[in-house]
This record gives structure tokens, sequence and C-alpha cells, in this order.
């Protein structure tokens, strides 16, 4: 049972920690606006014979790579396969466009993607051209010499400083490359930069959505318009200061909440638990409370975690203990949830029909303070493998499900990033709005 002191025993609690902190604020912050922006009127590349056709695709090809340029992450290069299959088995060339990093002076060798090629031929099972200038003379010529099912990638996009600015001369010269225009890079969706907003003015008839573009804004759909119930939604982070605000949106959506990282600590002390040095922000205390109290109007069910692991520094090799979450000593910190949260949630997830996670249960990259992250991850691939549909919001929740191998065993795993989370907000993403030939809110 809960200390004693805390001022409302009416919640249920438990909890997770860390996840990019703007990502999962924006993320659930505004989840109940997503049925109002779903276009119905996708163009796919279905609707279209390639034969013929130099197909430019707009890819996400942003993958992490070390320091001897091995990739370390391919997911995003995967995702992009099919769409390249489709246009290249029905007799297309394919020319592709990417960005990868975020190159300040231009070309850069470390954001070339030159260190992609021999992976994505790998990937492809063919050999893929590359252009060291994505508009230059060797980019004109290659793309003119490109014959049906051949692959061109072009040099990353933002060596150019034209294409963030989304101007339409560098946009043209980029569209005289090819005879259709493609997006299929949903990661890139929100950003009105030359290849994805402005490109598809050019295309008149001859511009689609890929196969990844297409998968996302499904996926979304499942969980926002008609989610089977009970829906429960994970939501992680380090920072408090707008998450708690995201949380009073998703009372609306959901019938379970799991919230987890430092906002967490900051419930507790607002019902009179000691958290010692966890994160807290006590001008939110208050704002906590009134949470709690819409949701116990509302029936949603806000899962705190019961204990955590705690740490005396904030390192991989931390003197660490289990604690209950209300009871952590001065000098300590909560890293992770706990042994009995650990159940709890897997409990709460188990029971679901719908899963939305976005964020880890703690320091995840930290060994000492993984568990709670994977036993969350193994609960979700067993529920979706009892019939739940789980959508994985992308940064580090995707992270998470890759690291301990169970991105195969969920529903979808978004490569969205802020693109989805935009998308969630209801807002007209330029990538998609261009292609649809809409004009931007």
């Amino acid at each position: 049972m809960l200390n004693s002191k805390l001022k409302n025993p009416d919640l249920v609690f438990v909890v997770q920690q860390d996840e990019q902190a703007a990502n999962t604020i924006r993320f659930l912050a505004a989840l109940q606006h997503c049925a109002n922006f779903v276009p119905s009127d996708m163009i796919t590349i279905d609707q279209f014979s390639f034969a013929g056709e130099k197909a430019l695709i707009r890819v996400d090809f942003n993958v992490p790579m070390d320091a001897g340029f091995n990739i370390t992450d391919d997911s995003r290069m995967k995702a992009a396969i099919p769409t390249i299959n489709k246009i290249l088995n029905e007799g297309g060339a394919v020319i592709l466009m990417s960005h990868l990093g975020r190159p300040k002076e231009g070309p850069t060798d470390k954001y070339s993607l030159k260190h992609i090629v021999n992976h994505l031929s790998a990937l492809l099972g063919r050999p893929v051209q590359f252009a060291d200038d994505c508009i230059g003379e060797t980019a004109v010529q290659k793309s003119v010499a490109l014959a049906a099912g051949e692959v061109l990638l072009l040099e990353n996009l933002r060596f150019y400083k034209q294409e963030e600015k989304g101007d339409r001369e560098f946009a043209q010269k980029l569209a005289s490359l090819g005879t259709f225009y493609v997006n299929d890079a949903f990661g890139t969706a929100h950003r009105a930069h030359a290849s994805t907003a402005i490109m598809a003015e050019f295309f008149p008839g001859k511009r689609a959505f890929g196969y990844v573009m297409a998968r996302e804004v499904e996926n979304a759909d499942k969980v926002m318009r008609a989610p089977q119930r009970p829906f429960t939604a994970i939501v992680g982070g380090a920072k408090v200061s707008d998450k708690i605000l995201i949380v009073e949106n998703l009372l609306n959506v959901a019938d379970h909440i799991l919230i987890g990282g430092g906002m967490a600590y900051t419930f507790f002390k607002a019902m009179g638990g000691v958290i010692g040095n966890s994160l807290c922000e006590d001008e939110r205390l208050s704002t906590c409370l009134d949470i709690m109290a819409k949701a116990k109007e509302k029936g949603v069910k806000i899962h705190l975690p019961m204990d955590s692991t705690i740490a005396d520094k904030f390192a991989g090799d931390a003197t660490s203990i289990n604690c209950e979450s209300n009871g952590i000593p001065t000098g300590w910190m909560g890293l992770d949830i706990g042994d009995k949260a650990c159940y709890d949630f897997r409990e709460v997830l188990l029971k679901s029909k719908t899963i939305l996670w976005n964020g880890p249960m703690g320091v995840f990259e930290m060994e000492k303070f993984e568990k709670g992250t994977r036993t969350v991850a193994e609960a979700v691939a067993e529920a979706t493998r009892n019939g739940a549909f789980s959508l994985i919001g992308g940064g580090d929740s995707a992270a998470a499900v890759h690291k301990f191998g169970f991105d195969s065993q969920v529903s979808y795993v978004s490569t969205g990033g802020g693109a989805l989370l935009e998308y969630f907000e209801g807002k007209t993403l330029p990538g998609i709005a261009a292609v649809l030939g809409q004009p931007l809110a």
C-alpha cells in the first residue's frame, strides 16, 4: 500500500522514466485533435503504374552512424524498401533524395550520404549509384542516363541552405531530374522544406505518397479514431513542465495512463510523499492534484509507480536499491520503476486492447536501470500477440523496442518523431498538404 502520508489514496499509481522531452510532450498533449486531420483522400503509389517513369522519392535516410560510419539503426532505410521496389518492379527508375544530420556549413564528409550507399545496395539487392551533388552537373548527367530498374542516390539535400528555406528555385532544379514525385519521408513531413513542401507543385497529376507515409497515417488513425478498449497510453520523459498539461488532454481519450519519468515524482510530492533528489517541479504540484481530480471524475485510471529503483548518483556504476516511490531518502533519486511497478504495469498492459507508447520507463541506456523499460516492452509485445494494437511513437521508445528485440513483435513502430507528434496535434503537415494540393493552414 502507499504511504499514509499521501493526500489522495483514490488514485492507482505506477510510472516510467525518460524519453526525449519535447517529443512526448506534444505527442500526448493533442491526441484528441488527431481525428480532425486524417486525410481520407491519401494518394498512394498503388494508384499509379511506374513503367518508364523516373520517380524522385523523398525518403528519410537520416540514420545514426558510429565513428566508423557503420549504421547503428537502419529501420528507416528498411521501411522505404517496399516503396522503392514497387517502382523498380514496374519498370521505373528511382532517384532518392534525403537529408542526413544537420550540416551547418555546406558539404561535410561526416554528413555525406555516400556512407550509406553500400548498405542501401545490400538492402535492395542491386547496385545503387551515387551523385556527389543533389542538383549539380553530376546529378543531372546521372539522372538522364538512369535506366529502368536502376537506383540513384543524391547527396545530402541539406548541403544546400535552400532546402531548409523552402526555396522554390532549388525545388525546381530537383524536380527537373525526374518525371514523378513520391513523398515517403514521414519523418520530415512537418518541415516546410523544398523537397517536402515545394517540389510536389511541379508534378501535377504525377505525385503520390509512398508506403511509409500511408502506414503512418493509417496506424495513427487506428489509435485515435476507433481504438479498441481498454486503451492504455504510456507517457515517459525526464521533464515535467509541459507533460503534465498533456496528461490533462489524454484524460479525454484513454482508459489508463501510465505516467513515467520525473513527472511521477512531482505527483508523489504533491500527494505528500518524500522523493529525495528525484526530478520534481514544485510549481506544478497543484496541477498534479487537479489532474488527479479530473481523472477520478472522468473514470480514467492514472498509474504511477508503487516503487522505484533509486540510485545515489546519475551513473551506470551508482549504488542502487529498490524503494517505495513516496519514501525516497535524501541524496537518492529514482532512475527506473521498481519490481512492484513492473508487475503492476504489466498487468494493465496485458488487459489492454489498444496501446500507445512514447517514453521509456527509466534510463534504459544504462544496464542497471533498463529493467522497467524491458518489462514494458515485453508486456506490450505479449499484449500484441494476444490481439492488442500497439503503436510505438518513435524516439527513445522505438530505440528501446529495437534494443530489446521487440520491434517486430509490436503492431507498428513509427519512423515519424516530430512529424507524428504534430500530426496527432491535428496540424496540417506541409509534406502531406503538398501532395494533396492543399494550402498550408
